[in-house]
This record gives structure tokens, C-alpha cells and sequence, in this order.
């Protein structure tokens, strides 16, 4: 017998497309993913500029 597990920490598609374009977008930095409960609630995006 097969027991279902639900999975709450499943990442929608919406979210990761939103991660995908934080990466396009960032040439140095980091982006940070907050999660709560398995679900993740927000995105950060912290961008550094090099001055040469």
C-alpha cells in the first residue's frame, strides 16, 4: 500500500520563472530564497556594481 505524501515545499512555476529572471538580471551579487514552511514567500535580489 502506497501512502500519498503531500509536498508543500513544491516551487509553482510563477516562482520559478521569477528566480530565472533574478538571474538573467544580476551580473554580480547573490539572490536569496525565503522560505517558510516548505513554501517559499520571497525573492531577494542583492546586486553589486565593481568600479573599476
Amino acid at each position: 500500500m502506497e501512502k500519498k505524501i503531500e509536498r508543500k515545499n513544491q516551487i509553482s512555476e510563477e516562482y520559478i520563472r521569477k528566480i530565472v529572471e533574478s538571474l538573467k538580471n544580476i551580473s554580480y551579487g547573490s539572490i536569496t530564497l525565503v522560505i517558510q514552511d516548505g513554501i517559499v514567500i520571497q525573492v531577494e535580489t542583492k546586486e553589486k556594481i565593481r568600479l573599476k
